[in-house]
């Protein structure tokens, strides 16, 4: 096998077992799985051990296939991160984009980003992990994540590309039936929207005191999803404390109501929102990605109600 196929074989290979077939990896690269198989047939014989179990239903890895395959993702990482590499330093914006960030703003803020990035460079492959957890830059290979809140790892780069308040809002319908309350003690006596999983996620114990249960206990709509407990608000379900890149469109609509603006001027309603990278000098692509969002979002921010950044 000549040298310089020998790349192509491994991603041939690693295709094939990430996929768990021929068809799924000829699929993948638009080929026909005859010549996937072929191919390897041919690495099987370079290397003079079979890498799989082959079956009617199934491929399974063989011990040097699972040998070979951590090896095999190693070499073809590295061998994208040097494509990548020069390419930045040519200032072109190709490869694969990869980014981790919350549901709700990627699917608000981060797609149309992207969907820009795309019609602009038609080259450019793009991943976008939307998840709760704490993605890791470095471990799971990602160009950015964005996170809100403080920043305290120090080991990553953090670009600040917006600034989150957290704002009080009810709709109408719910404040006829219930009252506008005329304190923030009052919202003790008051239905709730909470959010699951996790230790006082909204920051509830900051409006009413220290006391978390007294929240839990009011909330009658708890979700994991930002946009679902917006529309628990519409709804009029309750009283929501949540972002304004969440709801601020919402209230500049009349769908919802701010209640005590003043609270959310206070330096404990405002937090960061951050792109965070392993990478001192970023890809070109990150580069170009973080412009857009900024495009995007707006300065002040498009969902900004006025309260002035901490």
């Amino acid at each position: 096998m000549q040298s310089e196929k020998f790349a192509e074989f491994l991603g041939v290979f690693a295709d094939v077992a990430r996929e768990g077939s021929f068809s799924g990896a000829g699929r993948r690269r638009g080929r026909t799985p005859s010549s996937i198989g072929r191919q390897i047939d041919t690495l099987e014989q370079y290397l003079d051990t079979p890498l799989f179990l082959r079956s009617t239903r199934l491929l399974t890895l063989t011990d040097a296939g699972e040998a070979l395959l951590v090896r095999a993702r190693q070499i073809l990482d590295s061998l994208e991160d040097a494509q990548q590499e020069l390419a930045s330093m040519k200032g072109a914006v190709t490869g694969t984009l990869r980014v981790a960030c919350f549901p709700t703003f990627g699917k608000r803020y981060v797609i149309p980003a992207m969907g820009e990035l795309g019609r602009q460079y038609p080259d450019l492959r793009l991943e976008l992990d939307l998840t709760e957890r704490l993605a890791d830059p470095v471990a799971e290979r990602l160009d950015l994540v964005i996170r809100i809140g403080d920043m305290a790892d120090s080991t990553l780069i953090g670009t600040r590309i917006a600034t989150q308040t957290r704002i009080l809002c009810a709709s109408p319908h719910y404040l006829a039936k219930a009252g506008l309350p005329a304190s923030i003690g009052e919202l003790c006596a008051h239905r709730l929207i909470d959010k699951m999983h996790g230790a006082d996620l909204l920051g509830w114990a900051d409006v009413l005191g220290s006391n978390t249960r007294t929240a839990s206990s009011q909330a009658v709509f708890a979700c994991d999803d930002f946009e679902a407990m917006r529309q628990a608000a519409r709804e009029g379900l309750g009283i929501g404390y949540l972002p304004d890149w969440v709801v601020g469109p919402d209230v500049k609509a009349g769908q919802l109501i701010q209640l005590f603006p003043e609270w959310s001027a206070q330096p404990c309603a405002m937090t960061g929102i951050h792109a965070l990278r392993a990478l001192r000098k970023p890809p070109a692509r990150v580069t170009a990605l973080l412009d857009q969002l900024r495009m995007y979002i707006g300065s002040p921010e498009s969902w900004s109600l006025g309260h002035a950044g901490c």
